[in-house]
């Protein structure tokens, strides 16, 4: 196995689908990657929750925003917005929602919430 690993999100080796979502996720010699696409009107507690259960979402997601904004709250209260160009990182235990009428679409690099995001428990 090489030292470099490149794969193509246009032809992603896993694609989740809940509703107003869509995760396609590559897999870089072990390591993975995810573009997500949220559609306006996603928020995690109506599209995600009733897949993977939970009172908040328990991922620990690092990525940047490449269009539209979402909106965050944590469950102790910190509420947060990114948009285009920035990079978040976010702690296991809040709920999200997409901002306005344009989908949010992002890179996720933490691997272990790359290959478990949206996936039934």
């Amino acid at each position: 196995m090489g030292g470099i690993a490149s794969k193509s999100f246009d032809t992603p080796d896993e694609t989740r689908k809940p509703d107003k979502t869509l995760v396609e996720v590559v897999d870089l010699n072990g390591t993975k990657a995810a573009r997500m696409t949220l559609q306006p009107g996603w928020r995690w507690s109506e599209c995600i929750k009733p897949v993977v259960g939970g009172d908040s979402c328990q991922s620990h997601h690092v990525g940047t925003v490449v269009s539209g904004r979402l909106g965050m709250v944590h469950d102790d209260g910190t509420k947060a917005e990114v948009g285009p160009g920035e990079a978040y990182l976010v702690e296991p235990g809040h709920d999200a929602w997409v901002v306005g009428e344009q989908p949010f679409v992002a890179f996720e690099f933490d691997s272990s919430a790359a290959a478990t995001y949206a996936q039934p428990k």
